[in-house]
This record gives C-alpha cells, sequence and structure tokens, in this order.
C-alpha cells in the first residue's frame, strides 16, 4: 500500500469510495458503540449484524448491501444469543451470513489473527462486532502509559479494519461521570476515542424517544438520531426528522416545527398559529434560547438554530441590523445564527 506522494500526485489519485456497512452511521475503519450498562448496546449489534447479514434495512429504515458478518459475543452464551435472535427475527429465517463466536483470545495473543483468518475466508464481509472492546483488549506492550496502551489496543483493530477494508464495530462503555461533549463519556483515556475513525454514544432518550445516538468520525458526518426501542422485538429502529424533535416536550416539539417552516416568528404569531397559549409560547422560546434549541434575534424574532450542512434560507437577505450593535460584530462569524430578513426593507 502506497504511503507518500506529491500534493499533485495526491490530487490526481482516484480512490474508491468508502464501504458502508450502514450509510451514512457505520463506515469502514473503527467505530466504537458507547453506553451506559443496559441500555441496549448489545441489542443494537446483534440487530445490526442479522439485518446486514440479511441485507434488510438496518434500524428499520436504512437500506444496506448483504454480506457475511462477525459477531464475536464475548459476553453472551449460547443459549443467550439464541433467544436474542428468536425476537429479533420473529418468526423470519436466520441468515447464514452471520456467524457468532462467544470466546476470543486477546488480540495480542492471537485474537487479531483468528479475526484476519475469518476475513480472509470471507472476503466480501460487510462488518465485524467486538461486544466487548475489555473481553479482547489484553495488555499491551506501551511502556507503562494508560493511554499509549488504549491507543495501541484499538490501533491492533484498526489494522486489521484498514487492511480488509470493512467496518469493525466495538462496543465499550462510558464513564459513570457525565459530560456536555459525548466523546468525553468514552471509558478509557482519550487514546481509545482518538485511535478509533468513529464514535457512536447511545445514551437513553427523553420524552418521546427511547434513545439518542451521537455520530461522528473521520468519514462520516456528525449527527444525531433519535431512536426507538421495540422490547417485544428486541430491535432499535431509527425515528424520521431531526432528532431534537423527539428528544424534547411536546410543546417544545411544535414550537420547533412551526419555526422550521416559518422562521423568524415571534412568540405571538406561534401562539396564533399552534393554537398554544401565549404565555406558554413566550415562556417557552425564552427557555429554549436558553438551551440552545433556538437563536433570538434583536426584534424578538427567534429561528431554529442552523446545523452543519444546512443551507440558510434563500427567502433572507445577509443582514444583521435589528440586532444589536455588540452581537451585529459577531454575528456573521456564528454558524448557529441564520440570516435574518432585513426589518427596514
Amino acid at each position: 500500500m502506497r504511503t507518500a506522494w506529491t500534493a499533485d500526485e495526491l490530487m490526481a489519485a482516484d480512490f474508491p469510495e468508502p464501504k458502508w456497512a450502514v450509510r451514512g452511521v457505520i463506515c469502514e475503519g473503527v467505530n466504537l458503540v458507547a453506553g451506559p450498562p443496559k441500555v441496549g448496546k448489545s441489542w443494537l449489534s446483534l440487530g445490526l449484524g442479522l439485518s446486514i447479514a440479511a441485507g434488510e434495512p438496518a434500524f428499520g429504515s436504512i437500506a444496506t448491501e448483504a454480506g457475511p458478518v462477525l459477531y464475536l459475543a464475548l459476553e453472551d452464551t449460547a443459549r443467550r444469543l439464541q433467544s436474542r435472535m428468536g425476537k429479533l427475527l420473529a418468526g423470519k429465517r436466520a441468515p447464514r451470513g452471520l456467524t457468532l463466536v462467544t470466546e476470543c483470545p486477546p488480540l495480542a495473543d492471537g485474537g487479531d489473527r483468528a479475526i484476519a483468518g475469518w476475513l480472509d475466508r470471507n472476503p466480501d464481509a460487510r462488518l465485524v462486532v467486538i461486544d466487548v472492546l475489555a473481553k479482547v483488549r489484553g495488555q499491551e506492550s506501551s511502556g507503562g502509559s494508560q493511554y499509549a496502551a488504549d491507543y495501541a489496543a484499538i490501533g491492533r483493530i484498526k489494522r486489521i479494519a484498514d487492511h480488509y477494508g470493512v467496518a469493525v464495530l466495538v462496543v465499550t462503555h462510558v464513564r459513570k461521570a457525565a459530560a456536555e461533549d459525548f466523546l468525553a463519556t468514552v471509558s478509557g483515556t482519550n487514546g481509545i476515542a482518538g485511535a478509533a475513525d468513529a464514535v457512536l454514544v447511545l445514551q437513553r432518550g427523553r420524552n418521546n424517544a427511547d434513545g439518542q445516538l451521537h455520530v461522528t468520525g473521520r468519514d462520516v458526518e456528525e449527527c444525531e438520531y433519535a431512536l426507538s426501542f421495540d422490547p417485544a422485538h428486541g430491535a432499535w429502529n431509527m425515528l424520521e426528522g431531526p432528532a431534537i424533535d423527539h428528544l424534547v416536550a411536546d410543546t417544545r416539539a411544535v414550537i420547533l416545527r412551526y419555526l422550521r417552516e416559518h422562521p423568524g416568528s415571534q412568540p405571538k404569531a406561534i401562539a396564533t398559529a399552534t393554537g398554544l397559549s401565549y404565555d406558554n409560547v413566550k415562556q417557552t422560546c425564552l427557555r429554549m434560547a436558553d438551551d440552545g434549541q433556538l437563536t433570538k434575534d434583536g426584534t424578538g424574532r427567534y429561528f431554529v438554530p442552523m446545523s452543519a450542512g444546512d443551507s440558510p434560507p434563500t427567502d433572507v437577505s445577509p443582514c444583521w441590523c435589528g440586532l444589536p450593535a455588540a452581537e451585529r460584530a459577531t454575528a456573521g462569524g456564528v454558524l448557529r445564527m441564520p440570516l435574518l430578513r432585513c426589518h427596514a426593507a
């Protein structure tokens, strides 16, 4: 594999598109999926394995390409796996393309070679799941640095993923302490998240969703997805629309939907159109602005913050004349501040 180019050679090179296990969510490379105990990481991982092996939609809605899947279920027994698959399959035939293994030596003691051997026998593999990292990481020789040991453990998995061009989903835990940045919740040092190509954090949902999946990575656009859990079948399904619509209370969700269609509305107009009381809308909008769910201009109009990749409204001009002078000086450089229609026009 070539590792050095001149700049013009690199720009002229033709590279294949990355291979996706789940388009937009899980790409080739090392993908950490972290979450607190009993949140449903194993149900999610096994469900993905079954879906991809059968070529059925992942999360109930994202089309997949069928291919072999290796699932290292290192905390489960064969009986438990059979029971879980029975719920997930709900009477459907089990896919022959899913291989389940309940024991694997640590990576440094032959585990990496065992995984590579399976990939040699299955060159069209779509996914490898390691559930959980702690069962295969072993003791890395790193000169005593825990960061280096964590980085080396993920590095072994990454070498396999890169060599075979396959997505590897590595299940791990989160710290007990909460953090504003979801990446900071991944258990272990920063070496674990830093060596991975993508990090997915599954959290318990609020209000209208059962779970929230935060995703960020080198080839994956940072995003948040709202998920619902079907306890009868053990299945995680992705909910339609922005995650925030499912993770806020009903009043906030109504306001968000209205402002997406009518950006720049004031509380009185929102209340009239939605049937909510004016006082309720006014106070809720203020709280949503404090929580970063809305932005507000100097004339009392509210907007839904733009996310990365969003296009600004086409019917507004780049004018911030309604803002106080201090805000006008900085608004143009703030991603979350939408372009405002000039109230003087």
